[in-house]
């Protein structure tokens, strides 16, 4: 060692060769993350060390602070900070599309607050982030040497999950950065999919054929992603953006707007852009209010609680909400752009990534996993079955083999004369004489050699698979198909064309979608994510009551049994994939009392003909014009005055010049105009439709009458049958009507009555909660006054309990013509 002495060294050199290892260090080890399993090498250890730590989805929570110490102490020479920060941030559903970690404690919040201290906090890993570790103990990866040179870490997850698009990625490296969107990981795995089923002409896929899957971003937070800025005649944003890995694209909050009532209005925000900050955007609307920059707003609240973000920005009596919303979007982080920049570590080296290349560089990764899993697999069979050969052996010569161990004086000289005598290896050897001697039953002689023909199938299996790129890409297939059959679930944000149709009327404050909307008999609110009808899967246990076709811009009204009535957004239903998910309309409406739904309606927030025609179950009827219904309002309202002891039962739609039947429990029908009721005004009561019978008559079927339609009628049993509408006569109303099913003891009284065409959807409801499709023409076409026959079997104390029908969400049914959606099944 020379004390007192300065090297000389050439500074353009040392700058260039220090600059150049500090840049490489921050980039491989710190700010980007690997293309394969989309991890940074932070949350790689954290994961890792939580996998070693034991920390599954079901075992206890660990406080963070042991987690941070054990990754600081095995596996990242850094400060204790940077660590905990990133735990956090993986537990955050607000930043993280699908969440890694499961803590427990305050981890942050959408406002900007920071995690409680790591001491306060715990954690355990999510199903999901479990995937990512999912069989790392089979030689599924490579492991490099820790810090000190004294462990084993892997350098990069096998990772089940495609989570470089799914939660996406960003960090500022030296001269480069990234900014990956997160994704929905059924859109990634059907991507994923398609060109594993094309692998042969994978050069021929195009980004256009991965959208078809790949909508665009899906933000933890929701909002809106517009392709266009302007027009949809600009190039498209998301094209560009896939297809060479940079571009930059716009997002919005999700708003409608509330009519208050006495001319005001308010503005509601229920998802902002991602990774905008609640409260820095509430000071800014504030600000720009106190400084005159954004005028017609009086109040401004954070409504949010454990449902979810309401942002209510109240205007001033007489303001048009459009311009104030505009002003809100040009001027706050109500809109923001997100840049687009898919740069990632391949082969430890930084790459610009396609769409596609991304999830070709993934497949390519999983590949690599399965073959190697297969192999590891493989061998362990390999050799159980080569110790079961041995035991086999020995027990076909079992009295050769223990006379061979009793005359030897050694256990090494037994091992040498098994070896000689069997023709077996050392290991084979060592198996016979650590065999228990209860194995020498013949049930588990039988066992054993169950085990080995097990064994040998499994060895066959593994060597076709490594045998073949095709079994192992339909390998990956299969597992693709169950990772998204356990963790997808409905696109959050919603994608739009261009920025230049949304603000034109308060119709359009959000963009016009096709979706179904389903109100179950537990009164669970749901909508699908598409134009695709709700499927009926869970059904059994809470089918739907009513289905409604229509678009996300459109009010739904909702109307319980005791005549008032509340409204939602349609934007605002949660998505759900089964007709039987939801939430209930008692944490999404003004409804808290209990209120059974009886009636749906949903209509543009511009309509302004037709009318609504009430039923209730005692016989009493009302006609309401639709433009006497209030717009969107927080509060509930009285739509009808309900007589003591009767019950809203049906309301739909007319033009005013239709006709309607009315059906009851002692199987009487009425047919007669609209007309005839004359309009009166929210609150009113009714007047009498029906004439009843006694011993408890009541209304048990309502709808417009429609030229070529028929009368479909169900008794409590399941008997059913289809008639003629036209065998029907038109009287007038409160009559007692005629005769529309031939009813006995044996078939029980009328149970439900609609009108339809006979390839119409219906489904039919029983008071087990059982709901059973069927087309309106299955039942038996029968006179008016003749009898059914059976639809539906129902067991001992079931009955038929009433008719649901997909219909369209808001539709005025043109006197003399059957308008309706396409049947679905």
């Amino acid at each position: 060692m020379t004390v007192g002495f300065v090297r000389q060294i050439n500074i353009d050199q040392e700058m260039r060769e220090s600059y150049l290892d500090y840049a490489m260090s921050v980039i491989v080890s710190r700010a980007l993350p690997d293309a394969r399993d989309g991890l940074k090498p932070v949350h790689r250890r954290i994961l890792y060390a939580m996998h070693d730590l034991g920390m599954r989805s079901d075992s206890p929570y660990k406080k963070c602070a042991r987690i941070v110490g054990e990754v600081l102490g095995k596996y990242h020479p850094h400060g204790d900070a940077a660590v905990y920060e990133s735990l956090v941030r993986m537990a955050q559903d607000f930043s993280m599309r699908y969440i890694l970690i499961d803590g427990q404690g305050n981890f942050g919040s959408v406002d900007g607050d920071g995690a409680a201290a790591m001491r306060y906090t715990e954690a355990r890993m999510t199903k999901i982030g479990e995937e990512l570790l999912t069989d790392i103990d089979k030689n599924t990866v490579e492991f490099t040497e820790n810090f000190d040179g004294t462990l084993q870490e892997p350098e990069v997850l096998p990772s089940s999950i495609p989570n470089l698009l799914v939660n996406g990625s960003s960090g500022i490296a030296v001269g480069m950065s990234t900014n990956i969107p997160p994704h929905n990981v059924g859109e990634v795995c059907d991507a994923l999919m398609f060109m594993l089923k094309n692998w042969d002409t994978l050069d021929d896929i195009t980004i256009r054929d991965l959208m078809q899957f790949v909508k665009g971003p899906d933000f933890p937070t929701g909002g809106l992603v517009y392709r266009h800025a302007d027009s949809a005649e600009e190039e498209d944003s998301l094209v560009g953006a896939y297809a060479t890995g940079r571009g930059k694209i716009i997002m919005r909050a999700k708003c409608h707007v509330e009519d208050i009532g006495r001319g005001k209005s308010r503005i509601i925000v229920s998802e902002l852009p991602y990774q905008t900050n609640k409260s820095a955007l509430i000071e800014r609307i504030a600000n720009l209010v106190r400084d005159g920059k954004l005028e017609g707003i009086a109040d401004l609240r954070d409504e949010s609680d454990r449902q979810g973000m309401r942002l209510a920005i109240e205007l001033q009596r007489g303001t048009d909400p459009v311009p104030v919303l505009s002003r809100l979007f040009q001027l706050t982080p109500l809109q923001e752009t997100f840049s687009i920049i898919m740069l990632a570590l391949v082969n430890n080296e930084p790459r610009m990534l396609s769409l596609k290349q991304a999830l070709k560089v993934y497949l390519d990764h999983r590949l690599d996993v399965v073959r190697r899993r297969s192999e590891y697999d493989l061998k362990k069979a390999q050799d159980r079955a080569h110790i079961l050969e041995g035991l086999l052996k020995a027990l076909s010569n079992l009295d050769g083999v223990i006379a061979i161990i009793r005359g030897s004086r050694t256990a090494e000289s037994a091992r040498s004369n098994l070896i000689k005598a069997l023709v077996i290896t050392e290991t084979q050897a060592n198996a016979i004489l650590e065999m228990q001697l209860r194995r020498l039953a013949a049930l588990e002689r039988k066992k054993i050699q169950e085990e080995f023909d097990e064994k040998m199938q499994l060895i066959a299996y593994y060597e076709e698979l490594l045998g073949s790129p095709a079994k192992m890409r339909g390998v990956i297939i299969d597992e693709l198909v169950d990772i998204k059959k356990r963790y997808n679930d409905p696109r959050r944000t919603i994608i739009v064309d261009s920025t230049a149709t949304t603000v034109a009327s308060t119709d359009l404050l959000m963009p016009q979608e096709e979706t179904w909307v389903t109100v179950t008999t537990e009164g669970k609110l749901g909508r699908t994510f598409d134009a695709s009808p709700p499927t009926l899967t869970g059904a059994e246990e809470d089918p739907p009551q009513f289905i409604m076709h229509g678009t996300t811009t459109h009010i739904l009204y909702l109307f319980a049994s005791d005549g008032m009535c509340t409204t939602i957004p349609v934007q605002q239903i949660p998505q759900v994939t089964e007709a039987s998910a939801g939430t209930s309309f008692n944490d999404l409406t003004a409804f808290k009392n209990g209120q059974r739904i009886v009636g749906t309606l949903s209509l543009p927030p511009s309509s302004e003909t037709g009318f609504v025609f009430f039923v209730t179950h005692g016989g009493e009827v009302k006609r309401l014009r639709i433009e006497d219904l209030p717009g969107m309002t927080a509060n509930a309202f009285k739509a009808m005055d309900i007589e003591e002891g009767d019950s809203l039962g049906w309301l739909f739609t007319t033009t005013g010049e239709n006709e309607v039947i009315l059906a009851t429990a002692q199987a009487q029908a009425i047919r007669f105009k609209e007309t005839d009721v004359r309009p009166t005004g929210l609150g009113a009561g009714g007047m009498r439709g029906v004439k009843l019978g006694e011993n408890g008559d009541h209304v048990v079927g309502a709808s417009v009458a429609l030229e070529g339609q028929v009368v479909w009628t169900i008794t409590g049993d399941g008997i059913a049958k289809s008639t003629p509408l036209t065998e029907y006569p038109l009287q007038g109303r409160a009559g007692m009507g005629v005769v529309t099913m031939k009813v006995t003891g044996h078939s029980g009284t009328l149970a439900a009555a609609t009108t339809g065409s006979l390839d119409e959807l219906i489904l039919v409801l029983t008071t087990k909660n059982r709901a059973k499709p069927m087309k309106i023409g299955q039942a038996l076409q029968a006179k008016r006054a003749g009898k059914g026959d059976y639809v539906i079997a129902v067991t001992d104390k079931e009955l038929v309990s009433g008719v649901v029908k997909y219909t369209p969400m808001f539709e005025l049914q043109s006197a003399g013509e059957v308008t309706e959606p396409e049947p679905s099944s």
